[in-house]
């Protein structure tokens, strides 16, 4: 995820304290990852440099003063084009798991039990997010969606590669 272009996102509904930045962000995207204020005034600093929004007010206060930022027009030109532009999918060519499994062919182990290991692994965080579904709004409800049906994808790859561990095994001990 774009962080500088999700911010400039949320400030084309009106100018907003870094502080509000973070606590929008948060409730609309971080619910698993929060942003940390760190993160968030390094990234309007970068998007002030680049011209992408503008200090809107600074306020003084009890404590450091608070600057209030806007978007900019190269911002929401930035913006509109970064949402215009898909997501390039990741077919996941270079997977973890699968060097696992070939790893444990090469080494003599047994790769059923990886395959096993993990399918249990998807099942208890399928229930997880199952759960999370059930009791979450819409967001939620959307976001768990998209991880469940990785998990289900993911699921499938461990059934056909449990059944093709015989022919995987000649292929990679030849």
């Amino acid at each position: 995820m774009s962080i500088g272009h999700t911010l400039l996102g949320l400030l084309e509904s009106g100018p907003r304290h870094g502080y509000d930045l973070k606590r929008a962000f948060d409730e609309k995207f971080g619910h698993d990852r929060p942003l940390h204020y760190g993160q968030v005034y390094s990234t309007m600093s970068r998007l002030l440099k680049n011209g992408l929004v503008q200090v809107d007010g600074i306020e003084a206060g009890g404590g450091p003063e608070r600057k209030r930022y806007a978007i900019t027009e190269a911002g929401i030109t930035d913006v509109a084009r970064w949402l215009a532009t898909p997501e390039k999918p990741e077919p996941y060519l270079q997977s973890t798991l699968y060097t696992k499994v070939v790893l444990a062919l090469l080494t003599h182990r047994d790769a059923a039990d990886i395959l096993d290991t993990q399918r249990s692994e998807h099942l208890r965080s399928m229930r997880i997010l199952t759960d999370r579904k059930r009791k979450g709004d819409l967001a939620d409800q959307l976001i768990c969606d998209h991880a469940l049906f990785h998990l289900e994808a993911d699921l499938r790859w461990l059934e056909l590669t449990a059944a093709r561990l015989d022919k995987l095994r000649e292929a990679v001990t030849r």
